[in-house]
């Protein structure tokens, strides 16, 4: 999907997200494209959800009224399905953005992706695996929050958020490198990041707290980074590699 010319609808669950990162949700948004339709759902004469007003107004969401019909149930999740389906038949988006951290959703992402769509997720790191794996993409709301922090140098109070990237996920870079590497090994780094993409919707890394996935490759001791000359651009293009192992003497 071209992200300049796409339009994604933006469906948020009020019930199952707080608001305090609204705006850096939709400023991450318009990185897959143009958010043409933006709804918020929820029973907005809960008193719970009135700290939305002021959001809402500064980012343009229409708040979508689902009053809840049982006590127990969610009647939101309703609504939001039911509106991703009228929104996928009218043809208007090319990709949609669910965010929430309610494994409800899972079939609805599975069925939008099955219709051609792109799914992104957003959610808390609460989020249920079969929902995050459902999504073409799944990006950590605390992800963002430190991310709003770290603009005002508030260092301390993000240091908890960032993860330690694990033996797993060295080995989840190691594996797709040499599924893609030629015979001397080297993988295109931007097709080792799509593939990590697909196997793995929730890789960030951001999680780890780097901004781009290069100084994140290079940050570990296992791996080669070549910059080669691009013939059709003034931008270099970057290889990796495993690093050979050690012959033992």
């Amino acid at each position: 999907m071209n992200q300049k010319n796409s339009n994604i609808a933006v469906l948020i669950d009020g019930d199952n997200i707080p608001s305090a990162q609204v705006k850096e949700m939709m400023e991450e948004i318009t990185k897959y494209g143009n958010p043409t339709i933006k709804r918020i759902y929820g029973d907005w004469t809960r008193p719970g959800l009135t700290k939305w007003k002021n959001l809402l107004l500064e980012n343009a969401i229409t708040p979508i009224q689902q009053y809840g019909y049982t006590k127990g149930k969610n009647a939101t999740d309703s609504a939001m399905i039911i509106d991703a389906m009228d929104i996928l038949y009218s043809g208007k988006v090319n990709g949609f953005c669910l965010v929430s951290s309610d494994s409800d959703f899972t079939r609805l992402a599975t069925r939008l992706r099955e219709a051609g769509m792109q799914v992104i997720g957003i959610g808390e790191k609460k989020t249920p695996t079969p929902f995050i794996v459902a999504c073409d993409k799944f990006i950590y709301i605390e992800i963002l929050k430190q991310q709003s922090e770290d603009k005002i140098e508030n260092i301390e109070s993000i240091k908890p958020i960032i993860d330690k990237i694990a033996r797993k996920e060295i080995n989840l870079i190691s594996t797709t490198i040499r599924d893609l590497s030629d015979e001397d090994g080297w993988a295109f780094l931007g097709d080792v990041g799509s593939l990590l993409q697909k196997k793995r919707p929730n890789f960030d890394s951001r999680n780890y707290g780097f901004d781009k996935l290069t100084p994140l490759i290079k940050s570990i001791n296992k791996f080669e980074v070549e910059q080669r000359e691009n013939q059709k651009s003034r931008h270099k293009l970057i290889f990796v590699r495993n690093k050979p192992k050690q012959s033992k003497k």
